[in-house]
């Protein structure tokens, strides 16, 4: 890829660019924020421990939404001012002027309270469904995953599942097709145990900044 452009340098935008980053897999990735202060300096902050880490993805800040002009993915994360996240009227009317910039690009909303605009963004602005991408439930998985991985001492990496439906009211862990080693879970994990991890899937939304990122970067 030439580059991705992440909208927001909060919390989850920053972490999102410096594991974007540190995966070395992009030519460059360009931090935008209204606050272009912010975005240059946690861009210089990640760009300065390429030598230690080992990594040449160029990273960049910026203040203009014409930077994002070109990319091949853009990122909708959070402000660098609240760390609110792009929503609402305010986040209508920012993907109304990325759509018109770059009519071609995914737009990956990584944001755990974006599930109205991603629906707007289709119905209101005419955006191709295709190019509109939620990442924030990936987070969620990613919690659950954890939570079998620790039932039977091993890691997430091992344990294969999916989390469906809407979080986090509406969500439900696909318990008959998950499989960790190899062998399903339900073989290797107690039913009560697997109940009490369903039990907290409400709790565990909104995913933290970091598990926002992790997910949005893969």
């Amino acid at each position: 890829m030439s580059f991705i452009a992440v909208l927001g340098a909060g919390s989850a935008g920053g972490a999102l660019a410096y594991r974007l980053a540190s995966r070395n897999r992009v030519r460059e990735v360009r931090l935008i924020d209204p606050d272009g202060r912010i975005a240059q300096g946690k861009a210089l902050d990640i760009q300065q421990s390429s030598p230690i880490e080992g990594f040449g993805t160029r990273v960049s800040g910026a203040e203009n939404l014409e930077a994002a002009i070109g990319a091949d993915a853009i990122v909708i994360a959070d402000m660098a001012r609240d760390d609110g996240e792009h929503a609402g009227e305010a986040g209508l009317a920012l993907i109304r002027r990325i759509a018109a910039m770059e009519p071609a690009a995914p737009l990956v909303f990584a944001g755990a309270t974006q599930r109205e605009l991603m629906a707007r963004t289709v119905t209101e602005l005419r955006v191709e469904r295709r190019r509109v991408i939620g990442s924030a439930p990936g987070a969620l998985e990613s919690a659950v995953r954890a939570l079998v991985a620790l039932e039977l001492n091993g890691t997430g990496v091992e344990v294969r599942l999916l989390v469906v439906g809407v979080p986090p009211h509406a969500a439900v862990v696909g318990w008959e097709e998950a499989t960790a080693f190899g062998q399903p879970v339900r073989a290797l994990v107690p039913p009560h145990t697997l109940a009490a991890i369903s039990a907290r899937l409400t709790a565990l939304w909104p995913p933290g900044a970091q598990a926002l990122a992790s997910a949005a970067s893969r």
